[in-house]
């Protein structure tokens, strides 16, 4: 791996440590661990701009090897995988702010997710204030790396304002980090039997199975299908808008694909760790059809506030008596808990213990993540932005039974998984 052999060059010298605990080059009490797992030296290795002082960074960061891999001693990261200092939340005024009354969902997990372990009782991993992050230029920040969500170069909707009712049809340039996976079978056809969301310019979340076990008898995933709306139509596909007029798609990108990594805990059997990665032979482009969607910041089905809805998205069936949609298709969702989920699935034909890394959608009559959704988005609009909270692993046959919610891989859970199989 180039990067390992690229960032021993600024660990030659470590020595190993007995204990986890260490001194960051910051000052601060780190965590001495391999370089993959700490988000903001990865940057730093990673950047060919590095400046003298990232470089003395680099070597004061060094605790060791893990395996062939560095480790470093890992300052605290925000919940934007930024790196912080550990200090009292009376010293970090905008993670103070989040706490006036009346206090949001959002604002208290968020300060949740920045606790750190510091001499104050109330120690928080303090980053960049908001108004320091800066927006836009999102073509010059479409790296393989997942965006910053503050930086708004992730979920942003170019259709944000038409709302979704139900199983129907989407504007041409709603959700463009929807992707289709196409497969190569024995007859040399190309197939489309998944879905997936572009997460960043190189990578394509989606199901693990889609990636290993029955899907391959049908066929290998080869290529990934990026700004597509209309499966039947070759070239640009127009429809109209309000007011007038047609709004039409660019021409759909295909990109090769270069490497699969599903989870290596994945089993079919009890449908836990359904979640993989597809990194493209290319970089996908930046545009107003072709865009990354935002990981989540923090686990928003903690404490779900008040009316709090799901999209899912695709080009599967609306129902079991439909076959799979041509044109990309979206659906609102209710959030279900997991302990209303259950026991849905503690009935023979469908017996599955549900677990942390799952979470439920749906239970409506005739709404629902269908055949041929597999490995998509289960999306949540957080203020501006879309965030995917889960991905499409499976639910009741037929689908769209009332009172049966679909499954999704908890993204939240993955997040940390995720970011650790990403190359630059």
């Amino acid at each position: 791996m180039k990067l390992l052999i690229f960032a021993c060059a600024f660990f030659v010298a470590a020595c190993f440590v007995n204990g986890q605990s260490c001194t960051a080059a910051n000052g601060d009490k780190g965590d001495c661990v391999p370089i993959l797992r700490c988000p903001s030296l990865l940057r730093t290795v990673n950047n060919k701009n590095r400046s003298p002082a990232d470089v003395d960074i680099l070597r004061r960061s060094a605790c060791g090897f893990e395996g062939n891999t560095p480790k470093v001693c890992c300052p605290c990261h925000t919940p934007y995988d930024e790196a912080g200092k550990c200090v009292s939340i009376y010293s970090c005024p905008h993670l103070a702010n989040l706490l006036k009354k009346p206090v949001s969902t959002e604002n208290m997990l968020l300060v949740q997710a920045s606790r750190c372990q510091g001499a104050d009782a109330y120690s928080v991993c303090c980053g960049s204030p908001p108004e320091t992050i800066s927006k836009g230029n999102c073509e010059a920040r479409n790296t393989a790396l997942p965006p910053d969500p503050r930086t708004e170069c992730c979920g942003l909707d170019p259709a944000a304002s038409n709302k979704i009712t139900g199983g129907e049809e989407t504007t041409v340039d709603q959700y463009p980090w929807l992707t289709l996976i196409e497969y190569l079978n024995r007859d040399n056809r190309i197939k489309l039997l998944c879905g997936g969301a572009l997460i960043s310019n190189r990578y394509v979340l989606t199901a693990a199975h889609c990636l290993v076990g029955s899907v391959l008898d049908v066929g290998t995933p080869k290529n990934v299908r990026l700004g597509e709306y209309d499966t039947a139509h070759e070239g640009p596909d127009c429809r109209p808008v309000e007011g007038g007029g047609e709004d039409c798609t660019e021409d759909i990108v295909i990109i090769p694909i270069a490497k699969t990594i599903p989870h290596a805990e994945y089993s079919p059997l009890t449908r836990r760790h359904d979640i993989g990665l597809i990194r493209m032979q290319q970089a996908a482009p930046y545009t107003d059809f072709i865009r990354p969607i935002c990981l989540p910041t923090v686990d928003i089905t903690v404490k779900p506030p008040p009316n709090f809805k799901l999209y899912a998205a695709g080009w599967g069936a609306i129902n079991s008596t439909h076959s799979k949609s041509v044109v990309k298709l979206h659906v609102g969702l209710p959030f279900v808990s997991q302990r209303e989920c259950q026991p849905a699935y503690n009935v023979s034909r469908r017996k599955v213990a549900l677990w942390q890394g799952q979470m439920c959608a749906g239970g409506e009559l005739g709404k629902d993540s269908c055949k041929g959704d597999s490995g998509g988005p289960l999306m949540y609009e957080n203020g501006r932005i879309y965030e995917v909270l889960g991905v499409v692993s499976f639910g009741p046959t037929p689908c769209g039974l009332e009172d049966i919610p679909g499954v999704y891989s908890k993204v939240s859970e993955y997040v940390r998984w995720i970011k650790s199989n990403i190359e630059p």
